[in-house]
């Protein structure tokens, strides 16, 4: 890597890319770990590229993992709410709500 220092969070990313990463939509984060495993299997890397490379990837799949996650959330309590419309609709209990 070139002289400029980085700083480096657990996962040996800097502060930089953690962000850029954190920032990204899932479609975002889907495609750039397409390209990084791309890069990966394409070989030619040296260890240390190899390694980032692969940190990347964990990262951006962590990301998209994530926001599956939250909307999996949305989705669940969504489908809870309609089902405790459901129980009580029609009811007096519906129109008290």
């Amino acid at each position: 890597m070139a002289a400029k220092k980085k700083t480096e969070a657990a996962n040996g990313l800097s502060a930089e890319e953690n962000e850029k990463i954190e920032s990204m939509t899932y479609e975002q984060a889907r495609d750039e770990l397409i390209k990084a495993v791309q890069r990966l299997e394409a070989g030619g890397l040296n260890l240390e590229d190899s390694m980032h490379q692969w940190e990347i990837g964990e990262a951006l799949a962590k990301r998209a993992q994530s926001l599956l996650d939250e909307v999996r959330a949305k989705l669940d309590a969504a489908a809870a709410q309609q089902a405790s419309a459901g129980e009580t609709a029609g009811t007096q209990a519906n129109l008290e709500s």
